[in-house]
């Protein structure tokens, strides 16, 4: 059969969108570099890796590999219920916040659908719901502060009559976060109908007293999704466990659209030795402070700006330079870095935070001028 016969038989939505592409990857670089010690601070891992003692216990897990994972489920939604302060029928595991996003659109978006997604953003969301056939409307945030506009988002909400609007907060790629206050204010000028789902990937790095209670939303029958994952602040990005915060009546609606026993027992194993070491993350928090404090306090007054992050990264708008070149030259040097062209943010790069040498070693490069005229850009 040709390429041009299964168009005529996929969804009209489908054809033309392309896989989601998240830069590219450790390999690719390596082949096109011819170097094997690449440090990969271009997608928001956790170089620091997973708590100490989890590793261990998730191989001892694997004992239970011949099983359904139907009771490891049972057991992590009620740890996840007991660290969150939620009722286990709250809790919906998934198979990485990306699973539980298609889950979440198979659930509420029918084709012609209207969804709000704000840019710049983790780019899932609109992809996958352009795939869904949903109508996306975009709302740029505001230079040069790169914040949301939550005014704008729920006016545009109100404009297009919105099934969805997606928020991600901390948002990846800036790593500003958001505050209670504009936040009530927000959920207050959404139309009837709209929910908000807010993807809190990088709310752990948040301490816990300036966080936004959306569980506290959810209670009170506020039309808000929580999506979490262990990928960051627990170091399991490899595993794909994560999980949505939902009232109790939505719960059953979309696992329906789940696979059944779509965790392994693996990252399940994970998740609840992850969390029987939570009291670590304190100083988890701490070591991705000062990482990001290393990094940027060199650049302060050279013409390199640092966007304020609450997230395990650092989104840097360059002094004129290319973003692509600067960040193959880092590259070549062993370090890679996301160019801000690859989601939208021409002359920006994000850098994933690491250890105190690695975050030494991208402040000089940076620091380093090229030769007069190579990697600025045209005017």
């Amino acid at each position: 059969m040709t390429t041009t016969a299964y168009e005529r038989l996929l969804r009209h939505s489908v054809v033309g969108v392309g896989p989601y592409v998240p830069g590219a990857s450790a390999q690719e670089t390596k082949a096109r570099l011819g170097r094997d010690d690449l440090i990969r601070l271009n997608w928001n891992e956790n170089l620091f890796g997973p708590l100490p003692g989890v590793t261990e216990e998730t191989a001892a897990g694997l004992a239970d590999a011949w099983t359904y994972p139907e009771e490891a489920c049972e057991e992590f939604r009620h740890a996840v219920a007991a660290w969150a302060g939620a009722e286990p029928a709250e809790v919906i595991p998934g198979h990485g916040i990306q699973a539980l996003t298609l889950a979440l659109i198979s659930a509420f978006v029918d084709p012609g659908d209207a969804v709000v997604v704000p840019r710049p953003t983790y780019g899932l969301y609109a992809q996958a719901c352009v795939v869904a056939g949903a109508e996306v409307h975009r709302v740029d945030a505001p230079r040069p502060s790169l914040a949301f506009d939550l005014k704008a988002i729920a006016q545009v909400a109100a404009d297009v009559g919105a099934k969805l609007v997606w928020i991600c907060d901390p948002n990846n790629p800036t790593g500003l976060r958001l505050h209670a206050g504009e936040w009530a204010d927000f959920l207050d000028a959404l139309p009837g109908g709209c929910v908000a789902v807010a993807d809190e990937a990088y709310v752990d790095y948040i301490e816990p007293a300036h966080r936004i209670d959306r569980l506290a939303d959810i209670r009170a029958g506020r039309p808000v999704i929580v999506l979490r994952t262990f990928s960051k602040i627990f170091g399991l990005a490899g595993l794909r466990l994560g999980y949505l915060l939902v009232h109790a009546s939505l719960a059953p609606h979309v696992n329906a659209v789940q696979e059944p026993f779509n965790v392994n027992v693996a990252a399940l194993s994970a998740g609840i030795a992850s969390l029987a070491r939570t009291e670590l993350l304190v100083a988890r928090r701490d070591q991705v402070r000062a990482a990001r404090a290393r990094l940027t306090e060199p650049l302060i007054g050279t013409g390199i700006r640092a966007i304020d992050s609450d997230a395990n990264f650092v989104l840097l708008e360059l002094d004129a330079r290319d973003d692509l070149t600067v960040a193959d030259t880092l590259a070549r040097d062993g370090l890679l870095v996301r160019p801000g062209t690859e989601f939208g943010l021409p002359g920006f790069i994000r850098v994933t935070t690491a250890g105190e040498a690695v975050m030494d070693r991208v402040a000089g490069k940076l620091l380093s001028r090229p030769p007069a005229g190579a990697g600025t850009r045209s005017a």
